[in-house]
């Protein structure tokens, strides 16, 4: 089953739950919220990417297209997350 998932251009498992998606709540440190931020924007632009193939493809997966588009939203969800957390807490 493992091989039915799509691959980015650069080479990378576009699974269901990337390690950085995983780990997005928990990380507290701003250099780690950072990092964690590039490796979930890259991710989210592979599967734009991966998304646009699949939509133009011949015969194409209706459920991996629907999947991989969930998959998007959910990412997107978790860059939002880790930027407020970027943003400091202001006394009012």
């Amino acid at each position: 089953m493992d091989d039915a998932l799509p691959t980015a251009p650069n080479g990378a498992r576009l699974g269901r739950f990337s390690p950085a998606a995983v780990v997005a709540m928990q990380v507290q440190d701003h250099a780690e919220i950072v990092h964690l931020l590039a490796e979930l924007r890259m991710e989210h632009r592979d599967l734009d990417v991966a998304i646009d193939q699949l939509a133009t493809a011949i015969g194409r997966d209706e459920l991996q297209l629907t999947r991989l588009k969930k998959r998007k939203l959910l990412l997107k969800d978790n860059i939002a997350r880790l930027e407020s957390k970027l943003i400091p807490d202001l006394d009012a």
